[in-house]
């Protein structure tokens, strides 16, 4: 039989009465004048009650104070159990509490922050787990991994240990660190995937911009590429005036600022003034009798003949 089998649904008469006794127990655990009307109570079992009271502390509407009295079997005392502060039906609650993980959103992480790594996370995976045991001459192997750090150290000089060094191009230490030998993870394909899901959201062929774009970035001279099998169908804007300079675009993408999009045309020049001097102008002397408003022209020779 179970607990709650047992427990009387009558509350117990002493305890129930003990409603003075319950506030005092209130009162004494809260702060002065939040404890207000008593509001219920409820039997917990075989002489086990518990009183709520009204809870009138600021932030905490729908609160209630809930204090348990029992009494001994045979006992007329009353005691008090205990004295708690518990959310009642309509209580106002703080959200379910989520792991920050979970929380963190991109744009969040600022200047001396740090984002641990699970060690399951699946975007990861072991840069190369030794499972296969690739050939002697092999670029991963363990004596050309030994070889690589001699070369390494030999060619960049001693360096601090906690320091990362980046092998010239083209060296057995450079080769091994295009394959991820020196990483401890690397990407993995759903590590792939997830960020060519993100970067094609953002700037992909069906956003607006590329909708309205004369041409793909792929034919842009302003695109540069990048290495690895994300550079099939990816690269980098370097149009600072394209709304996408300095992000990684899909070859699909593309904009306004295409480097082919149109030739801008040259200012046509203005034509050179032409000044006739070969003839003489009418010069307007008085308005015409007949209008008002508009001056009569006179030629040169009449107002010559005028003046004479």
């Amino acid at each position: 039989m179970s607990a709650a089998t047992t427990r009387s649904r009558t509350p117990d008469r002493l305890c129930a009465e003990a409603v003075d006794l319950a506030r005092a127990a209130a009162e004494e655990a809260a702060a002065p004048g939040v404890v207000g009307e008593h509001v219920g109570l409820i039997s917990e079992g075989d002489r086990v009650v518990t009183h709520f009271f009204e809870c009138r502390e600021l932030g905490y509407r729908g609160w209630r104070w809930a204090v348990t009295v029992a009494r001994a079997s045979r006992a007329k005392v009353v005691t008090v159990d205990e004295a708690v502060l518990l959310p009642g039906p309509d209580a106002v609650l703080a959200p379910e509490w989520v792991p920050w993980s979970e929380r963190l959103r991109p744009g969040d992480m600022g200047p001396g922050d740090l984002l641990p790594t699970d060690a399951d996370d699946l975007r990861l995976e072991p840069g190369w787990s030794g499972e296969d045991e690739p050939p002697p001459n092999s670029a991963v192997s363990e004596d050309m991994a030994a070889l690589a750090e001699a070369e390494d150290a030999e060619v960049t000089g001693a360096r601090p240990a906690e320091l990362p060094v980046t092998p010239p191009r083209g060296t057995i230490a450079a080769v091994a660190d295009e394959l991820g030998l020196r990483r401890a993870r690397v990407l993995s394909r759903y590590g792939l995937h997830t960020a060519a899901d993100r970067w094609e959201e953002a700037f992909g062929p069906k956003t607006p911009m590329a909708q309205a774009a004369p041409a793909a970035c792929v034919s842009c001279g302003f695109l540069v590429r990048i290495g690895g099998s994300l550079g099939q169908a990816f690269g980098v804007c370097a149009n600072e005036f394209s709304p996408a300079d300095g992000r990684v675009v899909s070859l699909a993408y593309g904009c306004g600022g295409h480097s082919e999009a149109a030739v801008m045309p040259k200012p046509p020049q203005p034509a050179p003034p032409v000044i006739d001097e070969t003839r003489v102008d009418p010069f307007p002397l008085r308005p015409a009798p007949d209008s008002g408003s508009v001056p009569v022209a006179e030629d040169a020779s009449s107002a010559e003949l005028g003046h004479s």
